[in-house]
This record gives C-alpha cells, sequence and structure tokens, in this order.
C-alpha cells in the first residue's frame, strides 16, 4: 500500500484542542479557568471542537490544509491521553455531530484532519479497568490489562504496583494488546473513526506495542477504510524498522528537529546538520517515507521553539525557512506563530494568544509567506534535494531543490556575523548570466560564470530562484 499522495502536499498544524479556542461556552466544565491562566495538569480552559471551526478562516489564511489533534475522546484529563471512551468525542470538547461539522467544513477546505491513537495504554475510568476495581479476579476484564496481583488498587500510590502501568503510572493501565478482544476493540475504534471522516492517525509511543503483527492489522484495517489515511508514528529516534507495509508511513521527526535546533543554539555544526538530514533523506527511509515524514520543530512534548531559543525572533524564522524548504510534511505547532513561549510540559501547552502585538504579527505574517510560497512551488514538496555548500566555521549552509526543469535554492547564514556566500551555480543547474531572485525579500543578483555571489546577514537566509 502506497503512502497517501497528499502528504507531500501537506502543512501540518497541531491543535491541543483545550487552549486553541472556545467555540461553545456551554460545554465548559464549572470550574473551567480564564483563558490564558497559566497552565497545569488538572485545569481546563474551554478550547472545543466548535472553537476550531471557527477558527479555520484563520488557519487557511495562514495556509494550513492539514490539522492534527492531540486526543479528543473522553478522558478526564485536559491531555486525554487517559482515555476513558474511544468511541466518544469528550463532551468538553463537544459530540460527535461536532465532529461530523468539523470534518464536513474542513474536508470542503480541502484540509485534512488526523486523530490520536492512544492504544497503549487507557485511563483508570475505562470500562474494561473500571470492571477490573469492581469485581478484582472474577472480572470477565482480568486479561485485558496486566494483572500483577489482587486485589487491584488503582489509588494506593503514584506509581502502578498491583498492574502494569505505562512508565509505571497508575493513571494509566497498560492494555494487554496481545489479547484478541483487546485487539479486535483496537480495530473497532480504528476504523471507525476513518469512516467518520478521519484522513489518518498519529499513534502514540507505538514502539510500546512491540508487536508487529498488531500493526500490520491496524495498517490493514485503517488502509482498506481508506487507502489515502495517514499512519504517523511516534517514534522519537527515527528508527526506520517503524515505517514500510507493515507499519507506518512516517514518523515525527524529532530527530530532524534536534539537529535544526542544534545548529541554531551552537550544538551542531551546520556540516553535521547537512550529514544528518541527507541520512534521513538518503539512507535511513525510502524515499516515498522520507517524504512523508512530520517535519517539527515543536509540539506539546517539548519546551516551545522560541523558548528553547531564548526568545531570539530571527532564530525561529530561520528555522522555518530551513523547515519549509525541507522534503516532507512541515508542521506548525499551535501559537508559535504568535510568538507563543513556555517550558515543559505542561508549560509548552498555553493558550492561544488572541489578542495579537505586532511582534507577533510580524512572526505570523513570515511564517505565512513561507507557506504560501511552499504551496506555490512544486520543487520545495516534490523536488529532490543536493547538498551545494556547508562551511562549518562560517556557520553557512546551502542546498538545492530540483524537479523537472525547475531550481530553487537554500542558502542560510547560522552565525551572529554577516557572510558573504559564493554558490557553485552550475551545480545548480545555473548558467552565466542568469537573474536570480530572492523570493524572501525579492533581491536580485546575476550569476557570473560559473558562481552566485550573495551576502546573508546574521541568522538569516534565502531561498534563491530564476527571476
Amino acid at each position: 500500500m502506497a503512502v497517501p499522495y497528499w502528504v507531500e502536499d501537506a502543512i501540518f498544524y497541531q491543535i491541543f484542542p483545550d487552549r486553541f479556542f472556545n467555540g461553545d461556552v456551554t460545554n465548559d466544565p464549572p470550574n473551567k479557568q480564564p483563558w490564558g491562566a497559566p497552565p497545569d495538569i488538572y485545569g481546563f480552559q474551554g478550547g472545543d471542537l466548535r472553537g476550531v471551526i471557527q477558527k479555520l478562516d484563520y488557519l487557511l489564511d495562514l495556509g494550513i490544509n492539514a490539522i492534527y489533534f492531540t486526543p479528543i475522546f473522553q478522558a478526564s484529563s485536559n491531555h486525554r491521553y487517559n482515555t476513558y471512551d474511544y468511541l466518544k468525542i469528550d463532551p468538553k470538547l463537544g459530540d460527535l455531530r461536532d465532529f461530523r461539522a468539523l470534518i464536513d467544513v474542513a474536508h470542503q477546505n480541502g484540509v485534512r484532519i488526523v486523530l490520536d491513537g492512544v492504544f497503549n495504554h487507557v485511563g483508570r475510568g475505562f470500562f474494561a479497568f473500571n470492571d477490573i476495581l469492581e469485581n478484582q479476579e472474577h472480572s470477565p476484564y482480568r486479561d485485558w490489562f496486566h494483572i500483577l496481583k489482587y486485589p487491584v488498587e488503582a489509588y494506593d500510590s503514584n506509581d502502578a504496583t498491583t498492574y502494569v502501568g505505562w512508565w509505571k503510572n497508575s493513571s494509566l493501565p497498560k492494555l494487554n494488546t496481545s489479547n484478541l478482544q483487546v485487539r479486535r476493540y483496537l480495530m473497532q475504534v480504528a476504523r471507525y473513526w476513518i469512516e467518520q471522516g478521519a484522513d489518518g492517525w498519529r499513534l502514540d509511543v507505538p514502539n510500546e506495542i512491540n508487536d508487529d503483527d498488531f500493526w500490520a492489522e491496524f495498517r490493514d484495517v485503517v488502509k482498506t477504510a481508506n487507502p489515502e489515511a495517514y499512519l504517523l508514528g511516534e517514534i522519537w529516534n527515527g528508527d526506520p524498522r517503524w515505517v514500510g507495509d507493515r507499519h507506518f508511513d512516517g514518523l515525527m521527526n524529532y530527530p530532524l528537529r534536534e539537529a535544526l535546533l542544534g545548529i541554531l543554539t551552537g550544538k551542531l555544526a551546520v556540516g553535521g546538520f547537512a550529514e544528518k538530514l541527507e541520512g534521513l533523506l538518503h539512507k535511513q527511509f525510502a524515499p516515498e517515507n522520507a517524504s512523508a515524514m512530520y517535519n517539527l520543530i515543536g509540539s506539546h512534548d517539548t519546551e516551545r521553539a522560541l523558548t528553547l531559543l531564548n526568545g531570539d525572533a530571527a532564530k525561529l524564522k530561520l528555522a522555518w525557512l530551513i523547515q519549509m524548504a525541507l522534503p516532507g510534511a512541515p508542521a506548525v505547532y499551535y501559537g508559535d506563530e504568535m510568538g507563543l513561549e513556555g517550558g515543559k510540559d505542561p508549560e509548552c501547552r498555553k493558550a492561544f494568544p488572541w489578542e495579537t502585538s505586532a511582534e507577533n504579527l510580524d512572526l505570523h505574517d513570515y511564517l505565512r509567506k513561507l507557506i504560501h510560497l511552499r504551496k506555490q512551488m512544486p520543487v520545495l514538496r516534490r523536488g529532490s534535494y543536493q547538498r551545494v555548500l556547508a562551511e562549518d566555521g562560517r556557520g553557512c549552509l546551502a542546498f538545492a531543490r530540483a524537479l523537472g526543469e525547475q531550481r530553487l535554492a537554500v542558502a542560510f547564514n547560522a552565525s551572529a556575523t554577516r557572510r558573504q556566500v559564493r554558490l557553485n551555480a552550475k551545480q545548480i543547474g545555473w548558467r552565466d548570466g542568469l537573474i536570480i531572485t530572492d523570493l524572501l525579500t525579492s533581491k536580485q543578483s546575476i550569476v557570473s560564470g560559473d558562481s552566485l555571489t550573495l551576502m546573508l546577514q546574521p541568522w538569516s537566509g534565502a531561498w534563491l530562484s530564476l527571476a
């Protein structure tokens, strides 16, 4: 089964539903926090599915054409990774009618919807685990989990001691996915939401279900329901065993994120970045899977990019400039485009700052320009990749994208000093006398002989194309 064709054209936007926008106050919990309150592990701030519908125009204007939601199924927490009911939208987010309305308006506007599938563990309120708490060893669901001893105690400590919890967390009982009843149930869930219109699954900690037969069956079920559904695995180390016909189409590209942030924080030279990138693109994965990677800079599990970059907006812009020019599907974590900052969970899950400032709009407009250029230029989405220049001592790197006769070169300066850069124009495919335009600034340069010379300001770059 081939990788979905649309993924190479996707610009993803990740939404943590409780913190994006409150579109329906009637489903707010009575103890709702004020919008923008410091996030914690307990509080709800009222974001919901109707809020996403109401702000879809904003996302379309930004250029988004795919949304990845963190979990939306019924649970007790604001993050919802402790599922109570996989077949029910959390009432604080809306209901099935709201989900269908979201699917309809998204699809009418060419936007795909990918859901978060948390199938390794559930919450203590999940019906089968609740039955065990009530009936103990007499429960018909006792083999749905990994019970260590009876009586099962779910609240005796923070660490699970009478059953296996994910990373010993008592609030996250681990499912026994080798049990055929469990497997049948989860496959029903997988099929159901694809049939309701979802365009794919992002699979949470799939390496914790280290059973290739499970994921092969999961893939078959999903692809039978919709051959164009996208399967995305949360594999942090980029292990290639998790992509292909028995696993996923692509992975959350954390290795690329680490390398990209590394060159912007001085932890990695540009040559090392180029080698890492070329390994991911040309060695580690088959071409179709390399092009289906989810290229992220931030997520709900990481510090905000702007915080990691010490609030340096120029560095964040440069991160986007590189990200949006690479093969794979670039992803924006909600609020990054508005300069949202925050440390690790839960600080990275702040409410979206809808009240804008000039600084926020500058970041937003820059990212919007990059996204729209990428969508206009097939070479940026489907072109081949070739390194053109790497100068470790000067922090400069250039690469070319090529598709048919179309060429685009990307050059950047990851240093605090202004640099003059000379590119091998012949290697890119440009000849003497051609006028080359930086698409981001409209500045023009002329190819002289086999060279193109340009000046790059600190922490900046250029997208170069024929005028």
